[in-house]
């Protein structure tokens, strides 16, 4: 059929899932929502997954223009994947960036939920996986953006500062095992 696999997509969503890390960012959410007012959920999810699959079609022709071979921007994304690991773990900030003046698209959208950790996890997932239960994982955390957007007082409240860390946490160990895997499964193709 399309190459669908059940396996296949809860793998790449869970991958998604953790890269993405929104529950890790109600933090981040609700200190927008309180300093700039209201979040649109509906326009932040609908354009970070616009972003998220444009850059999964384009985004090897995009590498190939540069002439960038998968093997290494997977390799690369690994260690970009590796210090997000670090500082979901670490609990520390290895990157960090302006202060956000507008809580709308920008750094909702981008580069809070399609970032460059993101987008360089979809290009390694292309490698490994069938682009159709990859699209399939994008749009089920896209769904998943956008509850967790609409309700991120209500998940504050009810995880706490703690839950919020341990979520955080456990996510940044799965995410560290996946950047090995990448690391491990692309290495070898940088030297064919």
């Amino acid at each position: 059929m399309l190459g669908l696999d059940l396996k296949e997509i809860i793998t790449v969503g869970m991958v998604l899932f953790a890269v993405i890390d929104i529950i890790g960012s109600v933090p981040i959410i609700i200190n927008l929502r309180s300093k700039f007012g209201h979040i649109e959920s509906e326009k932040a999810s609908v354009v970070s997954g616009i972003i998220l699959i444009t850059f999964l079609f384009v985004g090897e022709e995009l590498l190939d223009l540069i002439g960038i071979d998968v093997n290494s921007f997977a390799v690369a994304g690994s260690f970009v994947l590796f210090f997000l690991a670090l500082e979901m773990i670490l609990g520390i900030r290895i990157y960090t960036d302006e202060e956000a003046s507008s809580a709308s698209i920008v750094p909702l959208a981008f580069p809070l939920i399609a970032g460059a950790g993101t987008m360089t996890t979809l290009l390694s997932l292309k490698s490994q996986f069938h682009t159709t239960n990859i699209i399939i994982a994008i749009l089920l955390n896209v769904i998943l953006v956008y509850i967790v957007l609409k309700s991120s007082s209500k998940i504050e409240r009810m995880l706490g500062k703690n839950g919020l860390g341990v979520v955080r946490k456990t996510f940044g160990v799965v995410l560290l095992a996946i950047a090995v895997k990448l690391f491990a499964a692309n290495v070898k193709g940088l030297f064919l």
